[in-house]
């Protein structure tokens, strides 16, 4: 059994969840989500606490088991607390700022680079070097970070670039340099 996917997830107050044979939606205070899941799985509602259920041991069964559980209680906690991918630059003149909802970085090339946000997710500068992509969706809030972050991924030099924030970046050491003079 799925250590994952046995799992139960809780609703909290507040929340209501629409299941309609694959068609999971999920509303909140926050906003609403909705997913189509694989028929294989049932959903099963009992006292406040959504179970995700497989009918054999199937590899595809066991494989879809704990995915599923995950993508929902992901939905529920979306929409109750909603998601946050923080980011720091690193490097001499390089920048973020808002310009309305889009996001504007300065970052080494002859011209600003503008992000315009996609439906549901929205730009936090705290200052000029950190932000943050706040959003319901997780795996849109993610997929946005990881754009923002491929503009100037950081490199292993200087370890100039943007990168997420608690990243570690492996250091190389760069030239030697020759030992002696000329002769």
């Amino acid at each position: 059994m799925s250590r994952i996917g046995r799992l139960p997830i809780p609703i909290p107050a507040g929340v209501d969840v629409t299941v309609d044979g694959t068609h999971v939606a999920v509303k909140g205070p926050k906003g609403a989500l909705s997913r189509d899941i694989t028929p294989i799985l049932t959903i099963v509602r009992e006292d406040g606490v959504l179970r995700v259920e497989r009918p054999d041991d199937a590899k595809e069964s066991r494989q879809l088991h704990g995915l599923t559980r995950t993508l929902i209680n992901n939905m529920v906690v979306g929409v109750t607390t909603g998601y946050r991918k923080g980011l720091e630059i690193t490097g001499v003149g390089y920048r973020a700022q808002l310009v309305g909802r889009k996001l504007q970085l300065n970052l080494g090339y002859s011209h600003p680079i503008e992000i315009e946000p996609p439906e549901g997710i929205a730009f936090e500068v705290e200052n000029p070097t950190r932000l943050a992509v706040t959003g319901i969706d997780k795996e849109l809030v993610g997929h946005v970070a990881a754009r923002v972050r491929a503009m100037r991924k950081p490199e292993p030099y200087k370890g100039k670039g943007v990168r997420y924030s608690g990243e570690v970046i492996r250091r190389k050491a760069g030239k030697a340099g020759k030992i002696g003079g000329k002769k």
